[in-house]
């Protein structure tokens, strides 16, 4: 096989992996989006809670920002099934996390605030499970597509964003959860404008 045919094969694999990813993304997007509709749709019905609300928005940020950053795949050009497994789940974790946020029925608590408050320890233990995923999928990308693209900066804020995943965990403080999703949207957002302004840029 020469290098045209490794090429075009890498390529078609990547465009397979992407597919089946976006598939599993579309289920959490669709999710999310169907769950805030719920209270364009009957108002009054659900409390607007800022933290529930808030790591519903985290999350469809990082779906949104995970399929971009995922276009760096086509670098990749020799693919293993531990690499294709990795991503299955860095994608089903979305699934999970925006079921968690907006299941399917509340059973018999009184709402999605108390849902959430008392699933908290579920969500926060898969959002640390995302963030973990993280770090193995970008150091699958290769060392020269990280010192192209992070630097010292992924580190600091994988370490950042973890450290207060396994603190929410620990802690029962709503002021602390609320400060918590508040900075981890700031830090989301800025992180987002930073690196990924230009699709393949990065």
């Amino acid at each position: 096989m020469n290098g045209t045919d490794t090429l075009n094969q890498s390529h078609e694999v990547f465009v397979h992996i992407r597919i089946i990813i976006g598939m599993i993304l579309a289920l959490s997007v669709s999710r999310l989006v169907i769950g805030v509709t719920q209270f364009i749709q009957h108002p009054g019905k659900e409390r607007i809670n800022l933290l529930h609300l808030g790591w519903a928005f985290f999350v469809f940020l990082s779906i949104i920002y995970f399929w971009w950053f995922e276009f760096a795949l086509y670098k990749i050009q020799v693919w293993t099934f531990e690499e294709y497994l990795l991503l299955i789940c860095y994608a089903v974790a979305f699934v999970m996390l925006a079921a968690i946020i907006f299941p399917d029925n509340v059973g018999s608590h009184t709402g999605l605030k108390e849902y959430f408050w008392t699933r908290r320890n579920v969500f926060y233990a898969l959002l640390l499970i995302l963030f973990l995923i993280d770090g193995f999928d970008t150091m699958m990308k290769g060392p020269a597509y990280y010192l192209s693209a992070y630097g010292w900066y992924y580190p600091v804020r994988q370490a950042l964003l973890i450290s207060g995943t396994i603190g929410a965990l620990l802690s029962a403080s709503k002021r602390y959860h609320l400060l918590f999703v508040v900075f981890a949207l700031v830090f989301q957002i800025a992180w987002i404008g930073s690196f990924f302004s230009v699709m393949g840029s990065k």
